[in-house]
């Protein structure tokens, strides 16, 4: 996978190296394919807040935006099974840090494990999930926990030095979980996919 971070947040805290890594093994373990390519941004809340109005028509900051290439996030593209098999763009995620931070610590974990949270829900927007409807919205949570989940287990069998599993209760959450989390954290709530767009600077 070709994966680039670009941390545009102002905020230190942010482990590029574990978003690839969660990234490239969920999208390996989606099998897409091996030169398939993806941004991740960070950003500050002013920043998001923008393209959270502009793409979604929603006010205020978020934690995280998925952008897909085409309105079929990967297109067929990318996976072996897909109409064309091959390398693709896949798009960009946005990620907020500080958004974020607040969101961990209402759920009682830390920035990392919220950031690869919200990694792998990205990436399953850009494979075309989403959460629009009850029976979406439980497969995609239900499918990013296990990602999430085995990706803790690759990293510890691997003796990867990130941080370790959290193991609190709202560490893998349902959809559920995180409208109460949204409650808390007001803005957040993991929204849907964003338009899909050629370049996040456009």
């Amino acid at each position: 996978m070709s994966i680039e971070v670009f941390n545009e947040s102002g905020v230190d805290g942010v482990n590029e190296e574990m978003l690839i890594s969660v990234a490239s093994f969920a999208l390996q373990e989606m099998d897409i394919h091996p030169d398939a390519e993806l941004t991740i941004t960070c950003v500050d809340e002013p920043t998001i807040a923008d393209l959270h109005v502009r793409w979604l028509d929603l006010e205020g900051p978020t934690d995280v935006m998925s952008f897909p290439m085409d309105e079929y996030g990967y297109a067929g593209g990318g996976r072996p099974d897909g109409a064309s098999p091959g390398p693709s763009m896949l798009g960009d995620i946005v990620l907020c840090p500080d958004f974020a931070a607040r969101q961990a610590q209402a759920a009682g974990h830390g920035l990392s494990h919220e950031l690869a949270l919200l990694t792998v829900h990205g990436c399953l927007h850009l494979l075309g999930y989403d959460h629009a409807i009850p029976a979406e919205e439980r497969e995609m949570f239900a499918l990013q926990n296990e990602l999430l989940a085995d990706w803790y287990d690759d990293v510890l069998a691997r003796g990867l030095s990130f941080p370790p599993k959290p193991s609190g209760p709202s560490a893998f959450p349902s959809a559920a979980d995180r409208e109460a989390l949204d409650r808390e954290v007001p803005g957040g709530g993991i929204p849907a996919l964003g338009e899909p767009r050629p370049r996040l600077e456009d």
